[in-house]
């Protein structure tokens, strides 16, 4: 089975990260992902949806992967690097990218989210953030940058320090999502909003996008996250503790 299903309407590509239970960010989903987009594109696509599984749009990187790498720092760059790949792929969309949030979407999901131009979140006990200081981590400066982009920079900051995830109707009210609606409708809903820009003309839409979205471009440059300092911070012996309880919680 594909991890990425690709359903066309007309002008708009769905594009459904499909790798269960919870759509965990590996090199293969990210890869393909990647490779989804720039295939949307190359046939045709003048709008994308990005959509997940039901109650969990992704769960982030695939942390027991990740940790299975122990002390590789190779192969945990290239992994990272598979993940930022598929963020700048978004990111660099010549198109407009609606993300469909059906579900919780912390840390890497909430990434790839901030990626997209418009994002449809299902109302409900759903949360999207980056809890990236819970489990001992530094979001990267650029990744800090997206969320400050659409939130503001106080409450950036007061959410990246503490590590919060907010629930769906909190999301709303501070801009991190834009719409909200049934768990069922979040796909059809940000095809709609895709569909309205489409009546519109098609060469001033597209030049004004790409001008507005410049600090997106320039946040996932390799400059603003320093990967290799990130990856350091990753193999840190409390980082690797604070990870491993978090996976005993979920396991819970």
């Amino acid at each position: 089975m594909p991890l990425v299903e690709t359903t066309i309407h007309g002008d708009i590509h769905e594009l459904r990260l499909a790798r269960a239970p919870v759509n965990a960010l590996d090199p293969s989903l990210c890869q393909a992902l990647t490779s989804a987009i720039a295939d949307a594109v190359a046939n045709g696509a003048r709008g994308i949806v990005l959509a997940g599984g039901p109650k969990v749009f992704s769960a982030g990187l695939d942390v027991p992967f990740l940790l299975s790498l122990g002390n590789d720092h190779d192969a945990l760059l290239s992994a990272w690097n598979d993940f930022f790949g598929a963020a700048r792929a978004l990111a660099n969309c010549p198109v407009p990218v609606a993300a469909a949030l059906a579900g919780h979407s912390p840390a890497g999901g909430c990434v790839l989210a901030l990626c997209c131009d418009y994002r449809v979140m299902a109302d409900g006990p759903y949360r999207i953030g980056l809890n990236e200081t819970q489990v001992g981590l530094v979001a990267p400066e650029g990744i800090q940058s997206l969320l400050a982009r659409v939130v503001g920079p106080h409450r950036a900051e007061r959410l990246l320090v503490s590590g919060a995830l907010v629930e769906a109707t909190e999301a709303l009210a501070i801009g991190l999502v834009d719409e909200l609606t049934g768990i069922d409708e979040v796909a059809t809903r940000a095809r709609v909003w895709l569909e309205g820009l489409l009546q519109l003309p098609r060469g001033p839409v597209l030049e004004t996008r790409r001008i507005a979205r410049r600090d997106v471009v320039a946040a996932l440059q390799p400059e603003r996250i320093d990967l290799s300092r990130f990856v350091a911070a990753w193999m840190q012996p409390d980082t690797q503790a604070g990870l491993r309880a978090m996976l005993a919680r979920i396991g819970k």
